[in-house]
């Protein structure tokens, strides 16, 4: 009877181990900036613990110098952040619900709620170090 127990015991230590592990994410979290439109913004917002948005416009000279440090830092922070890219003059509901007068634009989203918005071109380690404390 006792080895019996014994068994029992062990089974309950993996079952109470396995329930407090931290779940792995349920969605796989892109290595790319996700593009982003009118019709996505709400699923994007929600569907990433923390969400980044670059919003520019084709024309906007500093929005295409930033433009590839965010494909860096999607790259290099993949699993931790996850990138978007909204054309603001593609996607004017957007930009009127989040008022983007000045781009580029970065609105950071932390598990659904807009929490900052960071205006202008930043050099990619002044990027990174204002991202880091959202992390």
């Amino acid at each position: 009877m006792d080895e019996l127990e014994e068994i029992r015991k062990r089974k309950m230590e993996k079952i109470m181990s396995e329930m407090n592990k931290t779940p792995a994410p349920s969605v796989e979290l892109p290595s790319k900036p996700v593009v982003v439109m009118d019709a996505t913004i709400d699923s994007a917002v929600s569907q990433y613990p923390l969400f980044i948005l670059d919003c520019w416009a084709e024309w906007c000279g500093p929005c295409r110098m930033i433009g590839p440090i965010i494909e860096e830092m999607a790259a290099e922070m993949k699993g931790k952040v996850v990138f978007g890219k909204l054309n603001v003059d593609e996607n004017m509901q957007t930009s009127n619900k989040y008022r983007i007068s000045a781009i580029p634009t970065l609105m950071v989203f932390k598990n659904g709620k807009l929490i900052d918005k960071l205006v202008g071109a930043y050099p990619k380690a002044t990027l990174a170090a204002k991202i880091q404390k959202y992390l």
